[in-house]
C-alpha cells in the first residue's frame, strides 16, 4: 500500500498521480504500484512540486511495517534505534535574539495601555 499527500501542489502533478493511484480526497493518494514505480512516482513528486510540501507512506518489512518519506516539510523522519520517527521543530525555541522592548507593544489604544500596565 501506497499513500502520497500534496499539500499546496499543482493541479498538473495530481493528474498526473491520477494515472496510477486513487485520489481518496483532495491531496490524498492511495494505490498499490510496485517499488520501482512507487520511486517514479516519488521522483516526479518531487520534481514538479514546486512551493508544495509532500509526504509518501508506504508498506516495508520492518519493525513498524511501514516507511516514509517528505519532502518540504517543517517535520522529519528520524531513525531512532531502528524505529522512524517525526522530529518536530520546538516552536519556542529562539529563532533570533531577542529584542527588548521598551514599554506596551504598539498598536495598542492609551486606554488599554493604562488598564494593562496600571498607569493613570
Amino acid at each position: 500500500m501506497t499513500v502520497i499527500v500534496l499539500t499546496n501542489c499543482p493541479a498538473g502533478l495530481r493528474g498526473f498521480l491520477t494515472r496510477w493511484l486513487l485520489e481518496i480526497s483532495a491531496g490524498v493518494f492511495v494505490g498499490n504500484p510496485s517499488a520501482r514505480v512507487r520511486d517514479a512516482l516519488w521522483e516526479e513528486v518531487r520534481q514538479y512540486a514546486d512551493q508544495g510540501r509532500a509526504l509518501l507512506a508506504h508498506t516495508m518489512n520492518n519493525e513498524q511495517g511501514f516507511t516514509f518519506r517528505t519532502h518540504d516539510h517543517a517535520w522529519h523522519p528520524t531513525d531512532h534505534e531502528g524505529v522512524t520517527l517525526i522530529h518536530r521543530p520546538d516552536p519556542n525555541a529562539p529563532t533570533a535574539a531577542p529584542t527588548p522592548r521598551n514599554g506596551p507593544p504598539s498598536g495598542w489604544s492609551r486606554a488599554s495601555k493604562r488598564r494593562r500596565f496600571g498607569r493613570g
